[in-house]
């Protein structure tokens, strides 16, 4: 940029610039001066106005309040807020928990575990928290406008005028239309009849004056001359008329004539009555605006009376007798307020916007439907003893489904039985086995009317669950029979493809003996396996199928082993070495639709569309076996208490106490007592044909072995209340699978034989044992067992036992516990179980509770997701209960610790469900419990303390909006639940409460202040938290208090802060201002002394007057703040500025206060505003920011002032009259286009343009500033003498900004279109000559910077070509016909542009 020339006081500047002792060191002698001067002056903090007793002055006002018509803008409502309860809803159709579980529950875990799935929701409601955000989020806001009415400028003419008139009305922005219709012969002579109707092309175009024409052509070639046009500038209505033609309308025009046209369809007339209506609307609008433009400028009232309707009947004559009524309508309903045309109100902005929470809900991974259809071997005969019936297998067999993940190596789901065999083929079992008579109905009485046991004994369709969906998860077939002999010898016949009828009438015989005989015991025979996804997103690999149906191996039958041949199993070298069985497995896959019917969960409760029908095939849900990390887990909502066991392995090879054990059966009962007679409890999930109970379980048997593996998966439905009787029995049989008649014919046939027990306790140190656990088997079983201890030195307590070899731990077991009551989690437990012995810490011993509560940090991350609001329930019971202060703080840490765990791990929507639907605070009883709200916040404050940990402090800072959001719900409910709401609000909590709050904003806010460099996410959440807290404490508490808060809270910034304070400053603010009942909290009333009549007496305040800030507190803070503000760098002056006008904006929109005195009364808060901008009136200069910008490349002749030559410090004095004088010339020459803008009487139009530099306090006010004398970043400071409501701070006189002089001119054109009459009348008594100057300066800037160039201007600026050089020529002459190719068609673009954009570009 070239040096602007120097004044004479220039040749001092160089004799100075001499004397120092280097060259080049002025500018920085002058910065530093600069910062010392700014340091001195602008960091003097404005002192801080006392707020008014907001809740004693409503008392003493009562009267005037209650007499003022517009007294709900003063007074908070009654029902602001309620707590409300709200059922739990469920997907099931009774409580998961069962009937007896409640009475049966003993220990404190369990018992908190069962009341957080069976307690309801508990909310806290603010009728009006609809209208506590941001203008985008109010309730009901009037839909946006799709287009304002078109208006056709003349600078948009000139560029358009040679446009040919057919393109011309589709570039206008006008409405279009064309189509074929009917045209009737309307000559009155002739009456019209269906022949005189004549099919005609009608095409509707807009002329360059705005008027309308509808031309009919032959043909659908328009460029030729129309045939003839109707003009609709004289048209009075169109109305349908089917009298002559059906789908015809009439156009009735001015001279009573008439056209009648008729279309093809009833669609068509109707969109043509539709269009020609709206254009008849538009023609309205636009007379209607005429005549008021023409009242206006009429000097005559005489004439002005005798127009009113005189111009309008002989243009509208049917619609003058609404004329009044159409006005006062398109006065107040069509007008557009203000804010709509502002191009940030038209932003779509949801960064403010709150998540949305729900309530805590089951959540599934990717859920499969297999649907089970057929299994079938080569194999096959009819199995009826007369041979007739259908072909079928030839013997029973059993599938089981599960999931398996290689990726991860593991087995991810339970396992689903299904048993496809034919009617006839189930015959063979013997119908009375041991697991039928055991069997019983389902054990909760409550569902045995809707749950049939006939509906669920031969399940055909599962829901598998997947929450981490991949291609490597395989779903396995594993295929049993009743137990023959080996395995090889067992699939033989199915392995050969010869002729196989004598083959199947072999095995047929063979199999009907052992299903007599051996019908309970299986053997492993089969499996096949099949892929699911085809890709990590979950899509089904519904083309897939089963493998061929691989035999068993005896020694392969483990889950690992399985998985090792899953990770072959897409090699098909390897798979063809397994031997195959000849048979075919049909299983589907499917999705499951979200309103799938008839299906039980893992529990077998129903869901709520369910039929009782018993004929109705139920769907059975299967357990996923989630992996257990955060992550993946998901707070409990419902109870489910199961337990999976899985012998594995039994080493009998050794073994000398018993003759036989070969071929080795292992039944699993679960029992609570080990005495003789005690039965085992009927709560195992029993298989497909069997009941749905039963009370033992076998595993599959394996023929010779002495060292069998087993896959079996035995599933228990565990009883609520568990204790240390609670355990496993093994008991395992030698089968005799020989069937010789060879014997004596007396000898009984020996089925089974008893070779050994073994058991395993339940519980351990109080939870529920999951590890795989090596067992010793015992020969015997005496009543007492579980007391049998080894004491070392060959002694033992308890009753004799024999060893199966010498007690060796010869049983391999595992379990795995899926329940939603009891804790694998060591520290979990053992806090739960210290609390119950203490009740909940009442009678602890601190130290004692504070190891346990410290031990919780070790709690496992998914433990804690899992059990989410049981334990923080307990920590906030413990933290009312605690008496001494070192357990309150270290409660608040360990849920510390559990918040931040959930935000690490991405889970906050589950604390945020807590807070909202979960959180219940305690019942308040004075004498032996505290308060939430009250022993958080004293927590609170001693974690915040700057001796305290900072790891903790820090994390506190950052996820502070739960620790603010639990007090604000616990007062809420303290209020309502003890009858505190109807208490004046200085009596609703206690003085020790107060304190607290005061004291923790006052630890908060000098971190937030200090820590945003180092910390800048914990301080701006703290910050946002901080804010929140405090809006919403209006709704609870003294509001005169809570507005010493905010007092508090600004005491810590101060002018000069760094960027981010300010930022973090006005976003407060900007929350606090959001409250819904903000104005009530400003009181919009007079405040003057003596009785006020009537609301135009009142002493309006137009400044920020130190009484206007006391009365009218969040305002007056408010317009202080943004006042300094714009003392401040641009980027801090964009945020204060935005805050104001978004405020403004809501005000706008908020249909509470949508009338007219409404918004006066709102007006009169913001009356000092202008006071504002008229201290800043030079930096809204108008030819700064010309919207003519002046071509870079041309120079203008700078003109010296008739100014003294002077110290650079001086101060402006205020423009004089001459000044202004020129301003208006000039100012008006350019909007009306006939004096050119930048005349020589404009001195500096290029002045200097780095306004925006940092610290800078540049005088460039081009009215009278002096030049600068350096080329580089000037630094000069000005002391403005007229500090106003800002006290003695440093004025600013470099120039704002484009954005920001248009946002501080619709807060003002806002103000001043609300403001009631009397109110502008009484402010220009009031205002003092310059004054009122300045007002209209601001005014004509208005009319200047919302002035609309074109869309020619408007076109270059979005092509970014940079300004157009304007004269007095562009603006008045046509546009010259060389323009570019894209120049042309970004015009053709932009002729339909929508108004609302246009405003945008002013």
């Amino acid at each position: 940029m070239s040096q602007p020339p120097l004044l004479s006081a220039s040749a001092e500047t160089r004799k100075f610039t001499r004397a120092l002792s280097k060259p080049g060191t002025a500018a920085e002698l002058r910065q530093s001066v600069s910062e010392v001067v700014r340091g001195s002056v602008l960091l003097a903090k404005p002192k801080l106005i006392e707020p008014l007793d907001y809740e004693n002055v409503i008392v003493q006002k009562k009267t005037q309040i209650l007499n003022d018509g517009l007294r709900e803008m003063l007074l908070f409502p009654y029902d602001d807020f309620q707590t409300a309860t709200l059922r739990r809803q469920g997907r099931y159709m009774c409580s998961t928990v069962p009937a007896d579980a409640q009475e049966e529950a003993q220990s404190l875990f369990v018992t908190e575990c069962i009341k957080t799935y069976n307690s309801d929701w508990h909310l806290v409601n603010y009728k009006y928290e609809d209208y506590s955000g941001e203008f985008r989020q109010l309730p009901n806001k009037v839909a946006k406008l799709d287009k304002l009415p078109v208006h056709v400028y003349e600078v948009d003419e000139e560029v358009d005028k040679d446009e040919d008139a057919a393109s011309l009305g589709s570039q206008k922005g006008g409405i279009t239309k064309h189509g074929w219709l009917y045209k009737g012969n309307m000559n009155s002579a002739i009456s019209v009849t269906m022949r005189s109707f004549k099919r005609r092309f009608f095409h509707l175009i807009q002329l360059g004056d705005g008027s309308y024409n509808l031309n009919f052509y032959k043909d659908e070639k328009i460029s030729k001359e129309p045939k003839g046009s109707i003009f609709l500038d004289s048209c009075m209505g169109v109305v349908q008329n089917n009298k002559v033609r059906r789908f015809a309308f009439e156009l009735k025009m001015q001279d009573k004539s008439s056209y009648l046209l008729a279309a093809d369809s009833e669609v068509e007339m109707e969109e043509w009555i539709t269009t020609l209506n709206k254009i008849l609307q538009l023609n309205f609008e636009a007379a209607m605006q005429e005549k008021r433009n023409g009242d206006s400028h009429e000097d005559d009232e005489q004439s002005k009376l005798e127009g009113s309707g005189s111009g309008l009947d002989s243009y509208l004559p049917e619609l003058a007798k609404s004329t009044r009524e159409a006005e006062i309508k398109l006065k107040s309903e069509s007008r557009v307020k203000l804010f709509y045309l502002d191009p940030d109100a038209q932003k779509l902005d949801f960064t403010s916007a709150e998540p949305e929470v729900k309530p805590f809900e089951e959540k599934f991974g990717k859920r499969i439907l297999v649907k089970c259809n057929d299994l079938s071997f080569n194999l096959q005969c009819c199995v009826a003893e007369n041979e007739e019936g259908p072909t079928t297998n030839v013997e029973p067999f059993f599938v089981t489904l599960s999931l398996f993940d290689i990726k991860y190596n593991r087995k991810i789901s339970a396992d689903f039985h299904v048993d496809l065999n034919h009617f006839s083929v189930r015959q063979m079992l013997a119908t009375t086995s041991p697991a039928l008579v055991n069997g019983g109905r389902k054990s909760s009485p409550a569902l045995q009317d809707i749950l049939h046991e006939a509906a669920m004994q031969y399940p055909k369709q599962g829901i598998f669950s997947v929450t981490c969906p991949h291609p490597d998860i395989f779903l396995v077939a594993r295929i049993e029979k009743v137990l023959q002999g080996s395995i090889t010898h067992g699939a033989e016949p199915y392995m050969k493809s010869s002729d196989s009828s004598k083959v199947a009438q072999k095995v047929l015989k063979n199999a009907k003996q052992a299903c007599q005989r051996l019908g309970q015991y299986r053997m492993p025979f089969a499996w096949a396996a099949r892929t699911l996804f085809k890709d990590a997103s979950g899509n089904l690999d519904k083309n897939a199928r089963f493998s061929a149906l691989y035999r068993q191996d005896s020694n392969k039958l483990s889950n690992d082993d399985m998985l090792k041949l899953l990770v072959d199993f897409r090699k098909p070298e390897k798979m063809a070495k397994l031997p195959v069985i000849l048979g075919n497995l049909d299983i589907t896959i499917d999705n499951v639709s979200s309103d799938f019917p008839n299906y039980v969960n893992s529990s077998y409760i129903p869901m709520k569309q369910f039929e009782t029908c018993s004929k109705t095939p139920i769907t059975f849900e299967v357990e996923e076996f989630v992996p257990c990390i955060p992550k993946h887990t998901q707070p409990y909502t419902i109870y489910n208490n199961h337990l999976y066991v899985y012998p594995k392995y039994l080493k009998y090879d050794s073994q000398k106490s018993f003759a036989k054990a070969r071929n080795i059966a292992i039944c699993i009962e679960f029992k609570d007592s080990d005495e003789e007679d005690s039965q085992p409890l009927k709560c195992i999930y029993g298989r497909p044909g069997g009941p749905v109970f039963t009370r033992s379980a076998f595993a599959a048997v394996l023929h010779h072995h002495q060292n069998p593996e087993f896959y079996d998966e035995i599933k228990i439905e565990l009883p609520t209340q568990l204790h240390e009787k609670h355990h496993l029995l093994f008991t395992f049989f030698h089968v005799s699978c020989d069937n010789s008649s060879k014997g004596s014919t007396k000898k009984k046939d020996v089925v089974e034989t008893q070779v050994g027990y073994s058991w395993l306790p339940l519980l351990k140190d109080g939870r529920v044992v999951t590890s795989e656990q090596h067992v010793p088997v015992a020969a015997n079983l005496p009543s007492g067992y579980l007391g049998y201890q080894e004491l070392g030195m060959g002694r033992h307590y308890g009753p004799e036992i024999k060893w199966v070899d010498g007690s060796k731990p010869l049983l391999k077991v595992s379990t795995h516990l899926v329940s939603t009551v009891y804790t694998q989690d060591q520290h979990l437990h053992n806090f739960f179980q210290y609390c119950q012995k203490t009740e909940s810490g009442a009678q602890a011993l601190g130290s004692e509770l504070v190891k346990y509560l410290k031990s919780l940090h070790a709690m496992e991350g998914h433990v804690m997701i899992a059990f989410l609001p049981t334990i923080l329930n307990q920590l906030f019971r413990v933290l009312t209960r605690a008496t001494q202060e070192e357990v309150a703080v270290n409660v608040t840490r360990v849920i510390i610790h559990v918040v931040a765990q959930c935000h690490e791990e991405g889970l906050e929507s589950h604390l945020r469900s807590y807070v909202k639907y979960a959180y219940k605070a305690e019942p308040y009883v004075a004498s032996e419990y505290k308060t939430v709200h009250e022993e958080l916040t004293k927590a609170m404050t001693t974690i915040l303390k700057p001796s305290a940990d900072f790891l903790t402090s820090n994390k506190l800072l950052k996820y502070s909006w739960f620790f603010f959001d639990v007090l604000i719900k616990s007062m809420a409910q303290h209020l309502i639940e003890n009858c505190k709401v109807k208490l004046l609000r200085n009596q609703r909590f206690p003085a020790s409460y107060h304190h607290a709050v005061e004291t923790v904003v006052n630890m908060l806010t000098p971190h937030i202040t200090q820590k945003f460099r180092d910390n800048p996410e914990a301080s701006k959440h703290a910050n946002h938290s901080l804010a929140v807290f405090i809006k919403r404490c209006f709704t609870f508490m003294d509001r005169g208090f809570v507005f010493k808060q905010i007092n508090n809270y600004i005491s810590c910034f101060a002018p000069g802060d760094p960027k981010t304070l300010f930022e973090y400053k006005f976003e407060f603010l900007r929350v606090v201002c959001n409250h819904e009942h903000y104005i009530p909290l400003n009181l919009p009333m007079p405040f003057g002394k003596g009785r006020i009549q009537r609301y135009q007496d009142l002493q309006l305040d137009y400044s920020l007057t130190d009484e206007f800030c006391r009365n009218h507190f969040l305002v007056g803070l408010l317009l202080r703040e943004v006042g300094t503000a714009l003392q401040e760098f641009r980027e801090v002056r964009l945020i204060a500025i935005s805050v104001l006008k978004n405020l403004l904006i809501k005000h706008s929109f908020d249909d509470r206060y949508a009338s007219r005195s409404h918004q006066a009364r709102i007006a009169t808060l913001y009356l000092p505003l202008f006071g504002l901008l008229i201290e800043n009136v030079q930096r809204i200069n108008v030819r700064d920011v010309s919207p003519f910008p002046v071509n870079p490349g041309s120079t203008v002749k700078e003109e010296s002032l008739p100014l003294p030559a002077a110290n650079p410090l001086v101060t402006p004095q205020k423009p004089g009259i001459a000044l202004d004088n020129s301003l208006h010339k000039d100012l008006f020459g350019a909007i009306s286009g006939i004096a050119s803008p930048y005349t020589t009487s404009t001195p500096n139009i290029n002045s200097v343009r780095n306004a925006d530099s940092r610290g800078s306090l540049i005088s460039t006010d081009s009215g009278n500033s002096l030049p600068e004398r350096n080329s580089e970043k000037s630094n000069s400071l000005d002391k403005h003498q007229q500090g106003g409501a800002l006290g003695n701070s440093v004025v600013r006189c470099d120039k704002l900004d484009q954005s920001e002089i248009k946002s501080l001119l619709m807060c003002f054109l806002y103000i001043l279109k609300s403001m009631s009459d009397d109110a502008l009348f009484t402010y220009w008594n009031k205002a003092s000559t310059s004054e009122l100057m300045d007002f209209f300066t601001i005014s004509e800037v208005c009319l200047h910077q919302f002035q609309y160039m074109g869309k020619r201007y408007i076109a270059r600026n979005q092509e970014g070509l940079g300004p157009i050089v304007h004269d007095r020529k562009s603006q008045t002459l046509p546009v010259s016909r060389n323009r570019t190719g894209m120049m042309h068609a970004r015009l053709q673009q932009l002729g339909s542009l929508d108004n609302s954009l246009t405003f945008n570009h002013m």
